[in-house]
């Protein structure tokens, strides 16, 4: 539609200027033109290459339609390997070919789909090489529905496709964690309401602040570096991955890709807690346990202290109680069975008897069981600590430091070995560059005009001229004889 307006206004100003019949030259839509270019039939008119009409009408077009806004239907979109994105720009009528460039496309938080009704903004341009006209984008705006909004769903949606949504893969949270590391802002309100919670609950816990930025653009990096420096080097239960609430914008760190599956990769637990109740991240999805907001992520890890003595105490309560009962049933049926005795005295003197000797053997069963009971719980105990993951972390960094030792000395010997081939492949092309040929004294022919390399003498004729290459120079010859 752009070239068809173009050809009309030139058009027009062209018969307007042989209505005027001006002067022997005039400038029309830019391009500078002799009056003989009007007068056919009599003169000779003004003719132009292809190139430098192109070169025409692309100043023409880019200074006309320096920055543009469309609005438009995406086709035929394809993003090759180099990084840059081409489409088709549509509507019901007309079409438009479009581009946008690595750089600019990086700054885009979506990625464009066939079909997709988008704002663009760009300048019009010329693709010299082909003739045609296109759009160079600067600028995406999905039509309908934010750009951040639209990120969102789509990184939502390949998350859940690769399955780091699934319940079956997130790890379950220590029931009474010893150490937390809470990754957050040290100044933002989120870490004050945190830390009053989790230590009014459970004063023994140690919580260990890891400060990162929680906005941004560089937030995102920050805490994924955090997630990683927490796994490698710190030893906690869990880690906390918080902030306070805020608009999309403020909570886009934690929709980035690269967070989510830093999450997902660790190997201690990862509570997130961003926002408010009605905010929802990226990170909420992929991390072992959601927490509607940082008070209530403290209240999810720890149970409070008094409520645990209370529970012990209720459990104890309920110990002597069962053995008290146990005893006076026992009385009564020592009693009942008593009353059936026919020789009193001495059934009674055989039962004082027999009840010394079951006295003295609950003693010792009773002896026996607690011995029994404390040699269990020191093997358990024994057992516990041989299966410490402060002892399993030491075996696994020590296997980890050997597999790193040995995968360095085999990349530096891969390394090694590519560097001989190299040397080995590098000397064979030395010898057979040509030039290195030429320089032994041989040299190559060329009939001419059509320059063919000679091998024989077939097609030469007397009066022919060949063109001689030597190591240094070329010799132009007139062929007088051929010997066959």
């Amino acid at each position: 539609m752009i070239i068809l307006l173009i050809s009309n206004k030139l058009f027009k100003t062209v018969e307007e200027t042989k209505t005027k019949k001006l002067g022997r030259s005039a400038r029309v839509c830019g391009i500078e033109m002799d009056h003989s270019d009007f007068l056919i039939g009599t003169q000779k008119p003004k003719i132009y290459t292809v190139s430098a009409l192109t070169e025409q009408i692309k100043d023409l077009l880019e200074g006309q339609f320096e920055f543009i806004w469309v609005e438009a239907e995406i086709s035929n979109f394809r993003s090759p390997s180099s990084g840059h994105y081409y489409m088709v720009l549509k509507d019901e009528k007309a079409q438009i070919r479009a581009a946008m460039f690595r750089p600019q496309a990086r700054y885009l938080r979506f990625t464009p789909e066939d079909g997709m009704k988008v704002l663009a903004q760009g300048r019009i341009g010329v693709y010299e090489p082909r003739g045609e006209y296109q759009i160079i984008l600067d600028y995406l705006e999905p039509v309908g529905i934010g750009a951040l909004a639209l990120a969102f769903e789509q990184l939502k949606e390949k998350l859940a496709a690769e399955g780091l949504f699934d319940e079956e893969i997130k790890k379950p949270l220590p029931y009474l964690p010893r150490s937390v590391a809470v990754i957050t802002s040290p100044t933002g309100a989120a870490i004050r309401d945190f830390l009053k919670v989790i230590l009014r609950r459970f004063p023994n816990i140690h919580v260990i602040i890891v400060p990162v930025k929680v906005q941004g653009e560089e937030a995102a990096a920050e805490m994924v570096e955090a997630l990683d420096v927490v796994n490698r080097e710190i030893n906690v239960d869990v880690i906390v991955l918080t902030r306070g609430g805020g608009s999309l914008e403020d909570l886009w760190a934690f929709n980035r890709e690269e967070l989510a599956r830093a999450i997902r990769a660790s190997r201690v637990p990862v509570v997130s807690a961003v926002g408010h109740e009605v905010d929802f991240t990226i990170s909420d999805m992929v991390a072992d346990f959601r927490a509607p907001t940082p008070s209530a992520a403290a209240e999810l890890l720890v149970v409070e202290k008094e409520s645990l003595r209370s529970h012990l105490r209720e459990i104890q309560d309920h110990l002597i109680l069962s053995i008290h009962t146990t005893l006076v049933h026992s009385n009564q049926r020592l009693a009942s069975l008593s009353k059936g005795l026919r020789d009193p005295r001495k059934r009674i003197t055989d039962s004082w008897q027999r009840l010394d000797e079951l006295h003295d053997r609950l003693i010792r069963s009773m002896d026996s069981v607690v011995k029994e009971h404390k040699k269990n719980l020191i093997s358990e105990g024994r057992a516990l600590l041989l299966h410490s993951p402060v002892r399993v972390l030491a075996s696994l960094t020590q296997r980890i430091d050997f597999h790193r030792h040995t995968l360095t000395l085999m990349i530096f010997r891969r390394i090694r070995e590519h560097r001989m081939a190299l040397a080995h492949l590098e000397k064979r092309l030395r010898g057979l560059n040509p030039s290195s040929v030429l320089k032994r004294g041989y040299s190559i022919t060329r009939k001419l005009p059509e320059k063919l390399i000679l091998r024989d003498v077939s097609g030469l004729n007397k009066e022919d001229h060949v063109l001689v290459t030597l190591a240094e120079g070329a010799i132009k010859c007139r062929i007088e004889e051929i010997t066959e």
